[in-house]
């Protein structure tokens, strides 16, 4: 059975009550998937609504947060985020400036006690993040170009996932892969069987007009 991550984005301007939050729960969901960007690294900029939706989650949920980091200043927004006591943190490796930054990131999040994430845009290489795969506990795969919720799955997608589980279950890694963007009821299966553990879904279940039944379907895929 796959994890799934609630992906707040599409429609984060339409949750008015803390009863969003509620029903997720009650329906099984793993994480809400907190997509937080700063305009610089993408142009569209959530910071503050993220902020204010993340701050509800944790205050009436036992769900975990599920941070993903669309920023350039990627330390400042760890710290901002770390008071929440994500389940998962996520930056992207495009991000990053040096391996030396990669790994102090890496530290300051495992010492803050949540899991670390490596996200990829749809254009990087798989392999790039492989020399830090054991350090870390979830590969972030963006199978949609950040910055919008709505988007169609890009199939080329399918291809590295494969590719990463492979070189996962060959090294004999527990790096969990998680994959973002696009994810429905009609290509759920697909992205489970190519290798993914946890899957980011926003437009199919936040729709749907029954949260429990859109949310199973997933799980099941």
């Amino acid at each position: 059975m796959k994890e799934v991550s609630i992906s707040l984005l599409s429609v984060m301007y339409k949750i008015d009550s803390s009863r969003f939050f509620l029903d997720f729960e009650s329906a099984n969901t793993d994480y809400f998937h907190i997509d937080v960007m700063d305009g610089k690294f993408v142009e569209k900029d959530t910071a503050a609504k993220m902020k204010e939706l993340a701050n509800t989650a944790v205050m009436v949920t036992n769900v975990g947060l599920d941070v993903h980091l669309m920023v350039e200043n990627i330390r400042d927004f760890i710290e901002e985020y770390v008071s929440f006591r994500p389940k998962i943190i996520s930056f992207h490796k495009e991000a990053v400036k040096s391996d030396n930054e990669m790994m102090e990131l890496i530290d300051i999040i495992k010492e803050s006690g949540s899991m670390v994430g490596i996200a990829i845009n749809p254009e990087t290489n798989i392999e790039e993040i492989y020399p830090y795969l054991k350090f870390i506990h979830v590969a972030l795969i963006m199978s949609v170009h950040p910055g919008k919720g709505g988007q169609e799955f890009i199939n080329d997608t399918f291809d590295k996932i494969i590719k990463l589980k492979k070189y996962i279950e060959d090294n004999n890694l527990d790096t969990l892969i998680e994959v973002d963007g696009g994810i429905g009821d009609k290509n759920c299966e697909k992205v489970s069987n190519s290798g993914a553990d946890i899957l980011v879904s926003g437009s199919y279940p936040t729709l749907s007009n029954d949260y429990r039944a859109a949310i199973r379907r997933l799980k099941n895929c």
